[in-house]
């Protein structure tokens, strides 16, 4: 009763001038026998897995908006710092942190040959100062101007871009994010200010000695892959 009620409503809603066929889509819309109408999920463009050429022949553009557990690779070697940490004392839902940025394809090079990437990348982390050993908050920011190995000469403003070999046809965008994030972790994570840090000062020489776990994790995940 209350359907006809609402229906009744709507007929009388409409405009003198409003045929039959107007009706039947207000009273077919979301109601047909297929059941109610659903949006199609959006992919997420990050792990749709295509070649560069096909990216840049698009001009793809791709807003990032990510959380560190996303990341898997990324996520293992921050889980391996944060390790040396007392449980009380590792930081809450470290895994959650943002990973933000954009991504945009296309040519290098006049005559479209040359796939590239412009585009920059940031999250803040939590990591573990190696002089105090005291948990704090690290921005990490990699900008992105990559250009992908083809069999085409690189010339040009390419010069100005890094070389991505790739070991196979395709790529995931979210690849290239993770893997420069990782390379933008420091030897060594230390907080910026002294007045922030609690531990002893050390000289350079000692600071170069000492223990750099993100490189030797970095460094184990690489040769075991």
């Amino acid at each position: 009763m209350h359907e006809i009620k609402c229906l009744a409503r709507i007929e009388r809603s409409l405009p003198a001038s409003g045929d039959s066929a107007d009706l039947f889509a207000i009273r077919g819309f979301d109601t047909g026998p297929r059941g109610p109408y659903h949006a199609r999920a959006m992919r997420n463009l990050l792990r749709v897995r295509r070649t560069p050429s096909e990216l840049a022949v698009s001009g793809q553009v791709i807003e990032i908006n990510e959380k560190i557990h996303d990341l898997e690779r990324l996520a293992e070697i921050l889980a391996a710092d944060l390790r040396v940490l007392e449980p009380d004392r590792l930081p809450a839902a470290w895994r959650d942190s943002r990973v933000t940025g954009r991504l945009s394809f296309g040519f290098v090079d006049a005559q479209n040959k040359v796939p590239a990437l412009d585009g920059r990348v940031a999250v803040t982390i939590d990591a573990v100062c190696q002089r105090c050993l005291e948990p704090f908050r690290l921005p990490l920011e990699a900008r992105l101007r990559l250009v992908f190995a083809t069999d085409q000469p690189v010339t040009g403003g390419a010069g100005e871009y890094e070389v991505w070999e790739l070991s196979e046809a395709t790529l995931r965008p979210v690849d290239v994010v993770e893997e420069a994030l990782i390379m933008a972790l420091p030897l060594a994570a230390m907080h910026e200010k002294d007045a922030a840090c609690q531990g002893p000062e050390k000289t350079a020489a000692e600071s170069a000695a000492g223990i750099r776990p993100f490189a030797e994790l970095k460094s184990q995940m690489d040769t075991e892959n």
